[in-house]
């Protein structure tokens, strides 16, 4: 469709989400925080699947399973910069790759594959150079880096029992410790580490069996073993997201949102997992993020009720800031933290971009 028909459609869907939020957010639905400046089209397949996005070093890395790699674009010229190939791609069973996936230092990619690996590649070259076995039957999903320790940390989430696996980012990179978390009976999510505490911070859907009993599993990567479990409730978390102070955002998942919970969101204090305030607004995230830039967390609200959206809460004030319409299966969100630019890839099949793109919004 035309450009000027676009815009006129995600002004429209806009108002209609805010809308549905409850009073007090028009404020925000005449400007809202962030709007799309552009988008970038991949080659080949159709963008069907995918998965986690980062950023690091200038560039913007997806998990594309439909094309079987890990998508490369330039975040300042928006250019695509080719594809590392050479992962499972869209397979049933918890065995498709590639998954999270996580820029380390400056020239190596990341990423989470089915057949239970974590897939080492170069930037420059657009090739694997290592493959880590963790020992799984299934996917390797998502991962953090701990700069400090020098570990990746990977989350065998569809293993029984789930586990993460603590590996070296030096050459061979081995593998130095599993920390296995029998009570997770719905999986893993996402892993976060915390420069200022040490510690890695771990999504659990559901404890025990209990799908209204969640938690953030706190972990000492140096010693390898699990610190405690912080209970969240009515959330099955998923995304995490550290911003200014003691505050860790929590996004309450779309599994949360079918399972009949509130559509929500949470900010958690690091220091013992109290709850400092509940967001609800936006909820049905995927993955969460923190714009340094523009002191805003980011969440991709998938399964938002209304529609997928962005949506955005000033991680200063802790104040909701607004919902941008999104686009079919917006799970992903990664921010570039040099220019504050927001990366949400957009299934095929959506209104704005019918072979799948990866929308890029900012001020």
């Amino acid at each position: 469709m035309p450009e000027t028909t676009m815009q006129l459609s995600r002004i429209v869907a806009f108002v209609a989400v805010v809308a549905l939020c409850g009073g007090g957010a028009f404020a925000a639905a005449s400007a809202p925080p962030l709007h799309r400046v552009a988008t970038v089209d991949l080659p080949d397949q159709p963008l069907k699947s995918f998965d986690i996005g980062d950023v690091g070093d200038g560039v913007y890395a997806l998990a594309d399973r439909s094309n079987a790699g890990v998508d490369l674009i330039d975040v300042a010229t928006l250019r695509n910069l080719g594809r590392i190939g050479g992962f499972a791609g869209n397979r049933p069973d918890h065995r498709g790759g590639p998954n999270g996936v996580h820029i380390v230092g400056a020239d190596q990619v990341w990423a989470g594959d089915g057949d239970s690996s974590v897939k080492i590649a170069d930037l420059r070259t657009r090739r694997v150079v290592a493959s880590v076995a963790t020992g799984g039957r299934h996917r390797v999903d998502e991962l953090t880096v701990d700069t400090r320790d020098h570990l990746v940390i990977a989350a065998n989430n569809a293993d029984r029992p789930a586990f993460v696996t603590l590996i070296s980012t030096r050459a061979p990179y081995p593998v130095l410790g599993r920390i296995t978390l029998p009570r997770a009976t719905n999986g893993l999510e996402q892993p976060l580490w915390d420069q200022r505490t040490g510690d890695v911070y771990l999504a659990i859907p559901e404890l025990d069996g209990v799908a209204a009993r969640g938690g953030i599993a706190v972990i000492d990567p140096r010693r390898a073993r699990l610190r405690t479990v912080w209970p969240v409730a009515d959330c099955m978390p998923a995304g995490l997201a550290l911003g200014p102070g003691d505050h860790l955002l929590v996004g309450c998942s779309d599994d949360a949102v079918a399972a009949g919970f509130p559509a929500q969101s949470l900010v958690i204090d690091t220091h013992d997992g109290s709850l400092v305030k509940r967001f609800g607004q936006v909820g049905g995230s995927d993955e969460v993020g923190y714009d340094r830039r523009l002191g805003v967390f980011v969440l991709a609200a998938a399964a938002n009720p209304g529609g997928p959206v962005l949506g955005v809460i000033s991680a200063r004030s802790l104040q909701w800031s607004g919902n941008v319409a999104s686009g079919l299966k917006a799970h992903s969100v990664a921010v570039d933290p040099r220019s504050g630019r927001v990366f949400v890839p957009v299934a095929a099949g959506d209104s704005a971009c019918s072979r799948g793109c990866v929308e890029v919004l900012g001020r």
